[in-house]
């Protein structure tokens, strides 16, 4: 696997477009960081760490009439291709109806809390 953070989203993706309840993801801190931020912007419903066979990340999908709350899940930061935005330069999802994730000195956190730290950072994905 050589991007362990565009497997995640695929396998959130791929979940929830066939209307799982909960998908199992192996642990990184890293995934851990990115499916808490999920869970704060209600795109999820819980993240949990289990120890069952293997370490790994329990999400549990959120869905909304029968259909994902999630529409859209995009990396745009690619091992290959690494995209860094200054703090004046960060990106605005879907005229701010989306989240963009940043990989900070301060850490994970969504593009609206770093606007209001004054960060920029990695661009790692975005999600409406």
């Amino acid at each position: 696997m050589m991007d362990p953070i565009a497997d995640m989203l695929t396998r959130i993706r791929n979940a929830s477009l066939t209307r799982k309840q909960d998908v199992l993801i192996p642990f990184s801190k890293v995934k851990l960081a990115v499916a808490k931020i999920l869970e704060k912007e209600k795109y999820i419903t819980a993240v949990e760490i289990v120890d069952e066979p293997i370490k790994a990340i329990k999400i549990q999908l959120k869905y909304q009439n029968k259909k994902p709350v999630i529409n859209s899940l995009r990396r745009v930061s690619k091992t290959s291709n690494r995209v860094y935005v200054k703090k004046e330069d960060l990106p605005r999802v879907l005229n701010g109806f989306g989240v963009a994730i940043i990989s900070t000195s301060k850490g994970m956190m969504t593009n609206k809390e770093a606007k209001k730290v004054g960060l920029g950072g990695e661009l790692v994905c975005e999600i409406y």
